[in-house]
């Protein structure tokens, strides 16, 4: 096998991708533990070599692909994906650029394209973005006309939440999101009693029919990538089956050669009589 097909195979193999995981997850609790001023203090050195370490296995790893799949790698997204990630940790992160001591920690996104099932719902998701788009304009039209009304209805009455369009797209994404709108509400409320009924019908609205919506999208977005789920279990199922039925049959004709031979080779006085056909005689009395 050429040597390029040989490096295929191994970052192809399941082995393989599990100890890529498992490296991801652990630069993960490293950079996780790095937050902590006591455990930085006390293990710096080894948490910092760990991150060094997980460094250099990912640069090898995209290397290897490289090497393996040449023009192809980049016909892959998920292999710019990690391109990027990697790329990022490689940058110098003194003077100006130490933001990107933080960034460090996106590495952990990369168990997205090590895991399949993270991937296919990414993939889903990202199939969904246009329908999500219209109904996140759906949901900005209705923000800004209910700024609007709340402004001219409620500014006088409570102009710290309502005194201008700004504050009052705040506060109607505030209660678009179920935080503390009933505080909001009841204070507008004490001067305006009826103002509960712009609050219901902005409610169900955004929150009752619009974020539904998003669900609804996203769901649909997801059911080709379970049916398609479902399918290549099912043909694996086939296959396997079909392998194990070829296999007993190997096996039994396997057998019956060798019975076969076994009779040839016994002496003729010695071979089993062949069982008469049909019923058997009755017995006399």
């Amino acid at each position: 096998m050429p040597g390029r097909a040989r490096v295929r195979t191994l970052v192809d193999s399941r082995s393989f991708q599990r100890f890529i995981t498992a490296v991801i997850l652990a630069n993960a609790v490293t950079l996780g533990c790095e937050t902590s001023p006591r455990l930085l203090a006390d293990y710096g050195v080894l948490l910092h070599a760990i991150d060094r370490v997980a460094l250099g296995v990912f640069t090898v790893e995209l290397g290897l692909r490289l090497y393996a799949y040449r023009r192809r790698f980049f016909a892959d997204s998920w292999n710019w994906f990690d391109l990027c990630i990697v790329g990022m940790a490689l940058l110098p992160s003194g003077g100006g650029l130490s933001v990107l001591r933080a960034l460090r920690i996106l590495r952990a996104l990369r168990l997205i394209s090590v895991v399949p099932s993270m991937r296919r719902v990414v993939s889903a998701l990202l199939t969904a973005m246009p329908g999500m788009a219209s109904i996140t304009g759906l949901l900005a039209l209705i923000l800004y006309v209910a700024a609007v009304m709340a402004t001219k209805l409620f500014a006088a009455t409570d102009p710290e939440n309502f005194g201008d369009l700004g504050a009052s797209a705040f506060t109607l994404f505030q209660v678009m999101t179920a935080d503390g709108w009933s505080e909001i509400a009841r204070s507008v409320m004490a001067q305006q009693p009826f103002a509960w009924i712009f609050f219901v019908l902005y409610i169900l609205a955004s929150s009752f029919v619009v974020l539904n919506l998003f669900i609804a999208i996203t769901v649909s977005a997801m059911e080709p990538q379970v049916v398609g789920e479902i399918h290549e279990d099912l043909e694996r199922l086939d296959e396997r089956e079909q392998r194990t039925d070829t296999l007993v049959l190997n096996e039994l004709r396997a057998l019956r050669a060798e019975v076969e031979e076994l009779r040839r080779r016994l002496p003729e006085g010695r071979r089993t009589p062949a069982e008469p056909e049909g019923e058997p005689d009755v017995l006399p009395a």
